[in-house]
């Protein structure tokens, strides 16, 4: 499995994104504009979970061609484990299997 991550991360396509909350959780989110979004997650605004969560930090990203392709993505990764989660984050591809 290759890690997608764009380090401009341009405008254009669709991403899953992890971020780390200032509680330490993650949360998983699709967007098509990442600086947008974590500014958004940032003042509030960004969605019920974060909000009391806040500040929060990006810890990975994959870029997708399609935003359908990315909503995928974003389920599968939603349904792993805190551990699973933090391997990919980490890029410990050994232990995603």
């Amino acid at each position: 499995m290759a890690k997608r991550e764009t380090p401009e991360l341009s405008r254009r396509g669709w991403y899953v994104y992890i971020v780390r909350c200032s509680d330490k959780s993650l949360y998983t989110g699709v967007t098509s504009d990442i600086q947008r979004r974590l500014k958004e997650h940032n003042s509030g605004k960004g969605g019920r979970y974060t909000k009391s969560r806040a500040p929060v930090t990006l810890v990975y990203s994959e870029a997708y061609k399609t935003k359908s392709e990315a909503l995928s993505r974003e389920s599968q990764i939603k349904r792993w484990s805190r551990a699973k989660k933090k391997a990919l984050i980490e890029q410990n591809y050994n232990r995603l299997k």
